[in-house]
């Protein structure tokens, strides 16, 4: 059986798989030392813009509400999420960063933005739009859970991002 696929797709996906690995790599080693993980890094960014119950803060970080519950648990024993029943439906549960998560977020965002290689010969708005088409141009059905964490604005002022739409599937745990 012959692919259709172009020879340079086929490499440049591989190049994607192999970025990805080691950035995820440089998220772990810059995250470790403030005790988060990326998946809580992404759960935190999810809340940024303000409270969210959690399968709204599931959606926004497009994950399952099972996997984001186990997060947030680790989240709230820690002091960086509160969550309180809603006043109008008692099921739910109002989810919100914490002031000790407000300074975690941005201790995670300065960690991170150092963790990002800087070389001025990289064109970081073209990588962002390149890699934006690609993700667009995946078929839904594949694995919608599945989506790369955005990073911050490229040590650009150094101010914080308000990126949303992050995923955490199988980011619950730090990795070794």
């Amino acid at each position: 059986m012959t692919s259709n696929l172009d020879p340079d797709a086929r490499n440049s996906y591989r190049l994607i798989t192999l970025a990805a690995r080691l950035v995820q790599r440089r998220q772990d080693d810059a995250l470790a030392p403030l005790g988060l993980t990326r998946a809580a890094v992404i759960a935190l960014e999810g809340l940024a813009a303000g409270p969210l119950n959690q399968e709204q803060l599931a959606e926004v970080v497009r994950v399952q509400s099972q996997t984001l519950g186990r997060v947030l648990t680790r989240l709230e024993a820690s002091g960086h999420i509160s969550r309180n029943r809603h006043s109008a439906d008692r099921r739910q549960f109002k989810v919100e960063l914490t002031q000790a998560g407000k300074a975690a977020l941005e201790a995670a965002r300065q960690a991170e933005i150092d963790a990002y290689p800087d070389d001025a010969d990289i064109s970081w708005t073209v990588l962002q739009e390149e890699l934006s088409k690609f993700i667009r141009a995946l078929p839904p059905s594949r694995d919608p859970d599945v989506v790369p964490f955005v990073a911050p604005d490229h040590r650009s002022a150094r101010r914080p991002h308000g990126g949303r739409g992050n995923g955490l599937r199988g980011l619950d745990q730090p990795h070794q």
